[in-house]
């Protein structure tokens, strides 16, 4: 009996391996079945328009307090606002559709600072925003991007908007520090973010808002989401004009952002435009800009989130940087700088080194103008060039130093001011504050491409240099970029980072099926044992404390998978691949085993 319970076992363990394939595009069609919601397509269509407002010209705000059901699909064609005062709820298992409109209309979800959106799925039950002519059988491309607008948040936690010195990005106007309008967005009262000004709400009505920061700030929970193919233009055809997968602008920490997705964004996936709001198990795929993006003061908290390239090479998506990070477009804040505290990240190239448009990296760790950060215990995999540090700022601050690389060094700088920001000006040449960005205990991998105007051989893994430029002809890269001194790599292995050609059991080479829907050879993103880091985030109550690199520890059974709602398990090892560990602890024991006990009418004699 013990020799035939052991065949069974065995039998149960080619099965394991024979369905643990993963999709690129995922089946949805019984999304929600497990909260009770019906099969996607026996759902009523129910445009959102029809429960909301007209307000003017393409544009409806909910105005009220609203539930969005599962046995429905909700449609979006035109700006839908969530308006001051008012919370819109999402039921696990809700399908939202946005339809490809043209310009200037917009098929975007916008929450004005004071509304909520509660859309808090389940592990089994994802919320799934895309776009509407998505089947969600599995068939349809992650070619297919921006097919709508996105997800829009406006809240009132802090941001360095200077109107004084802002050159045109978002600022309010005279006398209106810290209030902006979001990118591509015309400049209503519906638009704003930060602290200050007025909104109009129900019945032309308005409410005066304070001029203080909230940075404890509630806009609501995302939690178990989906956004696919977003990222449509907004704002004319401008590059920049596009909604990111899904925009941040000034939101608090006590709005929840965790186990989200992006897949198929035509502009950035997650972009925190000031704010203090927290990140955590968030994943981007195949998106055609950066990552993940921060500017104007952002200072929140990311630990286990990941990012995996479309493959430019084959005409897929063109990516970006992994982490482009900015203090200010304009380098122009003297107060307030983005800083947040980002751990056990995993990003993943795609190896281009020509840029399109306005995506002009790529880096995996991209420190633009003035930026300040904390990154401990990443993993960058296959990108042109690992950390670039700018040197030089734009605007009339150019040449007075202060930029990412003066915050990181520790080898000395005329543009140290130990008093920063108290002692600083916008035009003083002492901008810099000494480690205000750390870069310790990260592992890149293969994050050395050769730059196509750079001569054959050269090392582009830690670059500096000026502001990203336009090169000769129809390439564009990091033309005005140099390679580090020693002094420089001496302090980033110092430091505890590490530049390998590769690591045992992380396979960033794949290649596509020919629908573009899923993979004939996969990636593999998580090595076969732990990069372990003697650096452990803070006990803050945000961050898990753990001693490994990367997004994923490969003893135990990854957070990223259809089990915990996302739209995969794309990726080779990102769930536990040991066949005989049934129950997926990690480890194969008598507890994998007795899971056959009585199961196949068999008594242990």
């Amino acid at each position: 009996m013990k020799k035939r319970i052991t065949k069974m076992l065995m039998a149960a363990c080619v099965l394991a391996i024979s369905i643990n394939t993963g999709y690129a595009q995922y089946n949805d069609l019984n999304n929600g079945a497990e909260c009770g919601c019906p099969a996607v397509n026996s759902r009523t269509t129910v445009t959102l328009e029809s429960m909301a407002t007209s307000i003017g010209t393409n544009e409806y705000e909910i105005q009220t307090n609203t539930t969005l059901t599962c046995d429905k699909i909700y449609t979006i064609s035109h700006m839908i606002y969530v308006g001051y005062g008012v919370t819109l709820t999402i039921q696990p298992g809700t399908v939202i559709k946005g339809a490809l409109v043209t310009y200037p209309n917009a098929s975007v979800l916008l929450i004005e600072r004071g509304g909520k959106i509660i859309a808090d799925g389940k592990a089994n039950c994802k919320i799934i925003f895309t776009g509407i002519n998505d089947p969600l059988d599995g068939t349809y491309a992650v070619t297919n991007v921006g097919d709508w607008g996105g997800i829009i948040m406006c809240g009132f936690a802090t941001n360095n908007l200077k109107t004084a010195y802002n050159f045109g990005f978002g600022k309010k106007g005279a006398g209106w520090d810290g209030v902006g309008f979001c990118e591509g967005l015309d400049n209503t009262t519906k638009h704003l973010w930060g602290a200050g000004d007025t909104i109009t709400i129900a019945n032309g009505q308005t409410v005066s808002i304070p001029t203080t920061f909230n940075d404890n700030d509630n806009s609501g929970i995302l939690r178990y989401i989906s956004i696919r193919h977003a990222g449509m233009v907004v704002g004319g055809s401008s590059a920049g004009n596009e909604v990111n997968g899904l925009s941040l602008y000034s939101i608090g920490r006590g709005t929840k952002i965790d186990y989200v997705e992006t897949v198929s964004a035509a502009d950035d996936n997650f972009e925190m435009f000031g704010g203090t709001v927290d990140l955590k198990h968030c994943s981007v795929l195949y998106g055609d800009d950066d990552f993940y993006d921060y500017d104007l003061g952002w200072s929140g908290r990311m630990q286990f989130c990941f990012g995996m390239a479309g493959d430019s090479l084959t005409g897929l998506h063109s990516s970006d940087n992994g982490f482009e990070c900015d203090a200010d477009d304009n380098a122009s804040c003297v107060t307030v700088r983005s800083h947040p505290v980002i751990y056990n990240t995993t990003i993943i190239g795609n190896g281009h080194i020509k840029g399109t448009a306005d995506n002009v990296g790529p880096a995996a760790i991209m420190a633009k103008e003035l930026t300040e950060g904390t990154f401990i215990n990443n993993v960058f995999v296959n990108f042109r060039s690992g950390l670039h540090l700018n040197t030089g700022r734009q605007g009339t601050g150019s040449g007075k130093g202060g930029d990412a690389y003066d915050n990181w060094t520790i080898n000395g700088s005329s543009y140290i001011n130990p008093s920063y920001p108290t002692g600083s000006g916008y035009t003083s040449s002492q901008n810099a504050k000494l480690q205000s960005l750390i870069v310790k205990n990260n592992t890149f991998v293969h994050c050395n491409l050769t730059n196509e105007t750079a001569p054959n051989g050269n090392s582009y893994w830690i670059t500096k240099g000026n502001k990203l430029t336009t090169g000769s002809g129809a390439s564009i890269g990091i033309n005005t970029s140099v390679i580090a001194s020693a002094a420089d790599t001496l302090q980033f292995y110092n430091e505890g980072n590490t530049h390998v050609s590769n690591v045992p059991g992380i396979d960033y080479t794949w290649s596509w099926n020919a629908a573009k829907t899923d993979f004939s050879d996969k990636y593999h993103a998580v090595p076969t044992t732990s990069l372990t880091s003697n650096m452990t985030p803070p006990n803050d109550g945000f961050f898990d404390i753990v001693g490994y690199r990367g997004a994923f520890d490969p003893g135990k059974k990854s957070w990223l998978s259809t089990d915990n709602g996302f739209m995969i398990p794309v990726v080779d090892n990102l769930r536990n691949d040991n066949p005989t560990d049934i129950n997926n602890d990690g480890v194969t024991d008598i507890n994998d085993f007795s899971i056959f006990i009585g199961k196949f009418g068999q008594l242990d004699q």
